[in-house]
């Protein structure tokens, strides 16, 4: 009876270099999604901070530039008209 049971491990294939390519594509995928997800439900402070530094004028230069084309832009160019003779 104990010539009959093989106690030896199974023959198992070495990967091929697809197996091995779709393996670690995978695991980086998953490492990607969590990324993802913890990215999206975490939040981050940094962005706060420069949005309102965004809306400071940083001298008096930038300033004045924006006050200046504000009213060109409202004025509307005159219509040319040809005379007739």
């Amino acid at each position: 009876m104990a010539a009959e049971l093989d106690f030896s491990p199974p023959e198992i294939p070495e990967p091929t270099f697809m197996e091995n390519v779709l393996r670690y594509g995978l695991f980086f995928g998953a490492v990607f999604q969590l990324i993802c997800v913890l990215a999206i439900i975490l939040p981050v402070s940094k962005s706060h901070k420069t949005d309102s530094d965004s809306f400071e004028p940083k001298n008096s230069e930038t300033a004045k530039k924006p006050k200046a084309t504000a009213p060109q832009i409202s004025k509307k160019p005159k219509k040319e008209t040809k005379k007739k003779r």
